[in-house]
C-alpha cells in the first residue's frame, strides 16, 4: 500500500501520525562535520540498515504465509537479531549511556521491556489456548477417520460432542477473559528489589510478568508501552552523539512486534486499538508502516467474524470447524455418497489444521521464550551499568 500524507483518513483501530520526526538534519550534519563523535557512526547506520532489511524481508512473503505460524517465527527472529545488535551498541558505549541524557532514554526503554514480559506471557497463554482447541479437533479427526472404520452414528455423536465442547470452551474463554489467566506460568522472574530501585516513577501500568491477573488487558498494556514514544529531537541527537536514534528505533521495534503478536494470537482482552505513530523519516519506518497497513487490512477482512486472532492457521481452523458443525448437524444415516465425500473433504482439511498446529506451536513457543529471556538479559546488563554510572 503506498504511503501518503493524507491526514484526513484515519484507521478505525490506530491513529497514525505521518510526520512526527522533528530532528533538524542540518544540525546533525554540522556536528558530523566537526568530527566530534566518539560513537562509531558506521555502526549506528549499520543497525538502522539491519532493522530495515529485517522488516523488508517480512514484507516479501505472499498472502498464504503472511501472519502464519512460520511468519511469526521470522518476526521473532528479526526482533532477536535487532536486539542483539542493539545490545552490542549499548555495551560499547556504556560510559555515554550511563550519563544524562542517555541514561533516561535507556531507562525508559528498559521500563517498556519490563512491561513487554507480560505480553510474552499472554502470547504463551494464547498458544496454550490453541493447543486446547487442537485436542478437541484431534477427537473429531479420530472419530470420523474413514480409513480406520466405517463411520456410524456412534462416531458421529462423538465428533458432534467434541465440536460442541470446543464451541463451549471458546465461548467460556471469551466471556471470562481467559481461563489461563488464573494459572499463568512465567518464563522467568526478575530481581524485584533491583527492579524496584531502578523502576521509573509513575507509569500507566504496573508489570505483572510472573502472573497476569484476570483484569489484565493486552490492549491496555500495549498502550502503556507505546505511550510517550516520540522521536528524538535534533538537540537530543546531538547531545547523545547519535545514540538516541538506535534507542528510539529499538523502542519502535519492540512495540511493533508486541502489537503484531497480540493481533495474531488469542490473548486476554486483545485488540488493535493502540495509538502510536510510525515515522517515515527513518528508513525502517517504511517497512513497519507497510506491515501495519497489511495487518490492518487482514483485520478488516476477518475481525468481524473471528475475534480469536489474525493467525493464518486460526482462520483455517475457524472455517474448518464451522463447516464440520454444519455437516454433523445435518447428516443422516445411511450416509449418501455426496455426504461421504463432504465428510472426507472436511477430514482432509481438519488433518491439515491439526498438522499445522502440531508442527508450528512448539517452535513458536520456544521463540517467545527466547524473546522473554533476551529481554531479561539485556535489561539486567543495562541496569547494572546504569547503576554503576549513578554511583
Amino acid at each position: 500500500m503506498p504511503i501518503t500524507d493524507d491526514q484526513g483518513s484515519s484507521s478505525p483501530f490506530l491513529a497514525f501520525g505521518r510526520s512526527i520526526f522533528g530532528a533538524r538534519r542540518e544540525q546533525v550534519h554540522s556536528i558530523e562535520g566537526k568530527h566530534e563523535f566518539s560513537v562509531d557512526q558506521l555502526e549506528l547506520e549499520s543497525f538502522q540498515k539491519q532493522v530495515t532489511d529485517q522488516f523488508n524481508h517480512l514484507l516479501t512473503v505472499d498472502a498464504d504465509e503472511f501472519l502464519s505460524l512460520a511468519w511469526l517465527q521470522k518476526l521473532l527472529d528479526a526482533f532477536v537479531c535487532c536486539q542483539e545488535e542493539f545490545r552490542v551498541i549499548l555495551l560499547k558505549n556504556k560510559a555515554l549511556v550511563s550519563k544524562p541524557p542517555l541514561d533516561r532514554l535507556v531507562a525508559e526503554f528498559f521500563e517498556r521491556s519490563l512491561k513487554a514480559l507480560d505480553i510474552c506471557n499472554a502470547t504463551r497463554d494464547g498458544i496454550e489456548k490453541i493447543r486446547l482447541w487442537q485436542k478437541h479437533l484431534e477427537i473429531v479427526l479420530c472419530a470420523l477417520d474413514s480409513r480406520q472404520r466405517v463411520i456410524g452414528e456412534g462416531q458421529l455423536r462423538r465428533a458432534r460432542k467434541a465440536l460442541m465442547d470446543l464451541a463451549l470452551t471458546m465461548l467460556e474463554e471469551k466471556e471470562s477473559g481467559s481461563v489461563f489467566s488464573h494459572r499463568n506460568r512465567s518464563f522467568g522472574r526478575y530481581n524485584t528489589s533491583k527492579d524496584r530501585h531502578h523502576r521509573l516513577s509513575g507509569g500507566h501500568s504496573r508489570s505483572l510478568s510472573w502472573s497476569v491477573s484476570p483484569s489484565w488487558s493486552a490492549t491496555k498494556q500495549l498502550q502503556s508501552i507505546a505511550n510517550n514514544l516520540m522521536p528524538p529531537r535534533g538537540n537530543e541527537i546531538a547531545a547523545t552523539n547519535g545514540l538516541a536514534i538506535p534507542i528510539f528505533a529499538m523502542n519502535y521495534v519492540l512495540v511493533f512486534v508486541l502489537w503484531t503478536l497480540v493481533a495474531a494470537i488469542p490473548c486476554q482482552d486483545r485488540g488493535l486499538n493502540v495509538h502510536f505513530s510510525i515515522p517515515r523519516q527513518f528508513s525502517w519506518g517504511t517497512p513497519l508502516l507497510l506491515l501495519h497497513d497489511r495487518i490492518m487490512e487482514e483485520s478488516k477482512k476477518r475481525e468481524q467474524r473471528n475475534s480469536n486472532g489474525l493467525l493464518k492457521e486460526i482462520l483455517r481452523f475457524d472455517r474448518c470447524t464451522r463447516q464440520l458443525m454444519d455437516l454433523v448437524d445435518f447428516v443422516h444415516f445411511p450416509l449418501a455418497e455426496e455426504q461421504k465425500v463432504e465428510v472426507e473433504q472436511g477430514m482432509e482439511e481438519l488433518a491439515l489444521v491439526c498438522e499445522a498446529f502440531r508442527n508450528g506451536l512448539d517452535p513458536l513457543e520456544r521463540q517467545v521464550k527466547e524473546v522473554f529471556r533476551k529481554i531479561m538479559n539485556i535489561r539486567t546488563e543495562g541496569l547494572e551499568f546504569l547503576g554503576r554510572g549513578s554511583e
